[in-house]
């Protein structure tokens, strides 16, 4: 097909839109259509590209940002969605985009495409390639400027390596022996799943509050969490998990009160089993004191929310954007269930992946090690791209962005 024969249009259609890049296989969350809803603060674009026949080939969500002196920054968040080996459907698409660019006084256009060139454990010190890399050069050849296979998450818009649950066969059997023990911890503990969307707002945003205080970072509000909420509606989900700690607390003291009889019923002699009981007896009084002050603190011993997550699925990947934990009940282990349960919720409604976020490349972290408890591979992608549209400020206007960002000239 010939380039005058391809048609570009920023007149999309929201079911013409998301029926091609829900169905691609370079699908991402980030270039759905009601992305640009939640980015309320930026303008935005619902770019692409027909062939001849009419039909859909290419597709952008570009993000506007005003910028002093009239100028702008656009920004295509895990996209452009295309052939990414036609040369001349890239070559076109982003002369197209160029052009926007350049009727809204853009100094440049950023894109991270979601091109995956490498999937692998954490542990795969080689970390293959699958030869995605090489479409770098295409970018190039329609006039990108490639920023590099960074490492950290600071250096980049988007985290470059995230940790990806693919679906299996039997979830609770693809996790490690670790985890499985962890998760009947939790299970010990009654913990109970619920699932909802606003009705569950003001508790998950108080976790995530707690998470924030205790990390040093700031997240997000209630307000940015009912937004997505009412952006993705059924395809956006909150789940948390409460603690009973009346119950809990019931039956630890009910488990104290057989331990000292069985002490005190015990021939002395038998010192093994002495020294096994009053190990247990000791771990329950201190179980039992904790849930007696998380009470009082508390006050109350009524189910209590003590980790929530927020997760969002479109086209055949869910995402958990937002998390967070009470940290005074982390020996609860509440995080493992929830997670799990998260998991089948969305491959119970067609999701082929699980995306847990992004970790730092050099993948050591205390992040990456937890997110490695539910059997993840690292999905390594293939990073920036910067498309020059203003060609005098471009490396100025480049300087301040890095600068701004605390990066590198």
């Amino acid at each position: 097909m010939e380039v005058k024969d391809m048609q570009f249009t920023t007149n999309l259609s929201r079911e013409e839109y998301d029926a091609f890049v829900a169905s691609h296989p370079n699908s991402n969350l980030l270039q759905s259509y009601d992305w640009a809803r939640v980015k309320s603060n930026w303008d935005h674009l619902y770019t692409g590209m027909k062939n001849e026949e009419g039909k859909l080939i290419a597709t952008a969500l570009v993000l506007i940002k005003p910028l002093p002196g009239g100028f702008s920054m656009m920004y295509i968040p895990r996209g452009p969605i295309l052939d990414y080996t036609n040369q001349p459907l890239l070559t076109a698409f982003l002369r197209h985009l160029k052009q926007e660019g350049k009727k809204r006084r853009a100094l440049f256009i950023k894109m991270d495409p979601a091109i995956i060139i490498g999937k692998y454990p954490s542990s795969d010190t080689s970390r293959p390639k699958n030869g995605q890399e090489a479409l770098v050069k295409n970018f190039e050849n329609a006039g990108c400027i490639h920023q590099g296979f960074t490492t950290m998450i600071s250096e980049s818009i988007q985290p470059r390596f995230h940790s990806i649950v693919d679906r299996p066969e039997d979830l609770l059997a693809s996790l490690p022996k670790k985890t499985k023990k962890l998760i009947k911890e939790a299970e010990k503990r009654h913990l109970k799943i619920v699932q909802g969307r606003h009705a569950l707002l003001e508790d998950f945003a108080s976790l995530v509050a707690k998470t924030e205080d205790r990390k040093h970072v700031a997240l997000r509000s209630k307000e940015y969490f009912k937004h997505l909420l009412d952006c993705y509606g059924d395809n956006s989900i909150i789940m948390l998990a409460i603690a009973d700690l009346g119950l809990i607390l019931s039956e630890n003291q009910k488990k104290l009160a057989k331990i000292e009889a069985d002490l005190t019923s015990l021939p002395e002699n038998q010192k093994k089993k002495r020294f096994t009981l009053e190990e247990q007896k000791a771990g329950l009084e201190k179980d039992i004191a904790n849930l007696e002050q998380f009470g009082k603190e508390l006050g109350t011993l009524d189910p209590t929310p003590i980790a929530g997550v927020l997760t969002i699925k479109y086209g055949k990947c869910a995402e958990m954007l937002y998390a967070g934990m009470d940290d005074r009940f982390r020996r609860f282990m509440p995080q493992y269930k929830t997670y799990i349960e998260n998991f089948q919720w969305a491959f119970d409604h067609g999701c082929e992946e699980f995306s847990m976020g992004g970790v730092e490349g050099t993948l050591d972290d205390g992040l990456t090690h937890f997110k490695d408890n539910f059997a993840p591979l690292i999905h390594e992608y293939i990073g920036e791209f910067d498309l020059p549209v203003n060609a005098l400020l471009y490396k100025p206007s480049k300087w301040a962005y890095n600068r701004r960002k605390g990066g590198q000239d």
